[in-house]
């Protein structure tokens, strides 16, 4: 029965703790062999294959996934498998990442005699350095720990959170390295919201049908008509095809403020705001996303390469 007493708040800070202090300590740990793998990897023209079992497995594939999202192809290969028939996958100019806390997990010390025959370069990440991996591959990661957060001293916890930092170091470096930008990124996530904004124009989401205009001479009736008719909280001002400004609703309010005794006698050109924003429609979204947070407005007129009313974008149109 869980004591009554006992502050579960602390428990999360102690873990905190425990763990960001063995993550500061891995700095101390680093040596040339991290530079020399990194340059390997940058150099190599073959992928980066990282390897590992249990709970060093799992850190492996995550490792692998960031560094295939950030540039590096790379892959996670399930060790007993690979002895037991994925060797195949393993080509001469491959890199491989062998991960292992205690740095003598049998399953990963199987594949050293394959990979050395083949003349792989490889890595290991281990918290010996002394371990059978670590004297046994070309370059050795330091991730040493002095304890886990668990309170036995025993599961995983602070050993696997080094792990995955270190993983994360070798990703950033390649990534500064190949001066990899939100660009490339999106290209390798274009599911993502960010690979949305980077990669899909403005013409792909705008509305194009039934937009609400009207024309410089038109009334406060039909402008509001039209405001409440097109959904979009505005109206075009055009008059023959050229866009001559925009009516949003906070102008009628503002309107009626200020303009009560002649309101109702009003017409668009004496309300409309004159050179309204406008985006081209093959222009990105992130371009506007931009324009609109610069201008603190949440609508864009979609022009066409002349200038030709096309659509409206809005900020709910771009997924952000």
């Amino acid at each position: 029965m869980m004591d009554k007493n006992m502050n579960i708040e602390n428990i999360a800070k102690e873990v905190f703790k425990i763990e960001s202090k063995e993550i500061a300590n891995l700095s101390s740990l680093l040596t040339d062999d991290f530079k020399n793998a990194i340059k390997s990897i940058y150099e190599s023209n073959g992928k980066f294959i990282i390897s590992g079992m249990g709970k060093s497995g799992i850190i492996g594939k995550k490792i692998a996934a960031t560094l295939a999202s950030t540039g590096t192809p790379s892959f996670f290969l399930h060790p007993a498998e690979a002895y037991h028939g994925d060797l195949g996958m393993i080509e001469k100019e491959d890199i491989l990442l062998l991960i292992s806390n205690s740095g003598e997990t049998d399953e990963v010390l199987k594949l050293i005699p394959f990979l050395k025959s083949q003349g792989n370069i490889t890595i290991s990440m281990s918290g010996n350095p002394q371990s059978t991996l670590g004297t046994n591959t070309d370059y050795h990661l330091n991730i040493a720990i002095e304890r886990e957060a668990c309170p036995l001293n025993l599961a995983p916890t602070s050993s696997t959170t080094a792990a995955l930092v270190m993983g994360d170091a070798i990703a950033v470096a390649l990534m500064k390295l190949r001066d990899f930008k939100d660009e490339n990124f999106a290209k390798f996530h274009p599911g993502g919201s960010l690979g949305r904004k980077l990669l899909t124009t403005v013409n792909f989401v705008m509305k194009k049908d039934n937009l609400p205009i009207c024309d410089s001479e038109s009334s406060i009736k039909d402008i509001i008509n039209k405001i409440t008719d097109g959904k979009c909280g505005l109206v075009i001002v055009v008059d023959n095809e050229n866009i001559k400004g925009v009516i949003t609703d906070g102008d009628i309010r503002r309107a009626m403020e200020t303009k009560q005794d002649e309101f109702f006698s009003l017409e668009a050109k004496d309300i409309m705001s004159i050179n309204p924003k406008l985006i081209k429609a093959n222009e990105k979204l992130i371009q506007a996303s931009e324009a609109m947070s610069e201008a603190k407005i949440n609508s864009l007129i979609v022009v066409d390469e002349s200038d030709k009313l096309t659509g409206i974008v809005q900020m709910y149109d771009l997924g952000v």
